[in-house]
């Protein structure tokens, strides 16, 4: 019952900054506590009890770990289709609808700021991956996935005003 309870202490404890940190990492807030929940499920699982001197920087990287997971397991497909869901009825428009929107979303493309237009294009232009991207850049992988996931909310914003 004492293993409960520790866990119970460091749930409350650390529960906020925790999922802080997975939603920054993750962008969503249900895969966010689910990972902060499955960090406390494994230590309940495994019965680990981290030291307290270091319990705050144990947690944190199992978070950080367990959203990595997520992030490598998921697909650039499968992360660009949850930023920018397409409806089913998008196919059924004219086409001068369908034109319509994509010059809008070309105008929106060009009055991205740095490094966001960059960003943009080299994804959706030049069709490199996220991989590519971050190495042509000199910039972290997650930092490119955000700027991109940005600019594609600033461009839905306008799409759909």
């Amino acid at each position: 019952m004492l293993k409960n309870e520790i866990l119970e202490r460091l749930f409350r404890q650390h529960y906020s900054e925790m999922s802080h940190l997975a939603r920054t990492l993750l962008g969503a807030d249900e895969d966010a506590e689910d990972t902060v929940q499955d960090v406390f499920m494994r230590l309940m699982e495994k019965d680990i009890t981290p030291e307290m001197d270091g319990i705050r920087s144990y947690l944190m990287t199992a978070v950080h770990h367990s959203c990595m997971n997520i992030i490598r397991r998921t697909s650039l497909r499968q992360q660009v289709k949850n930023l920018y869901p397409v409806d089913e009825a998008v196919d059924l428009q004219p086409a001068d609808s369908m034109t319509e929107r994509l010059d809008i979303i070309q105008t929106c493309a060009v009055e991205l700021d740095e490094p966001h237009h960059s960003i943009f294009h080299l994804r959706f232009d030049d069709d490199l991956t996220l991989k590519e991207i971050a190495q042509r850049l000199g910039m972290n992988q997650n930092t490119v996935y955000k700027y991109l996931q940005q600019s594609i909310q600033q461009i839905r914003s306008k799409l759909y005003r």
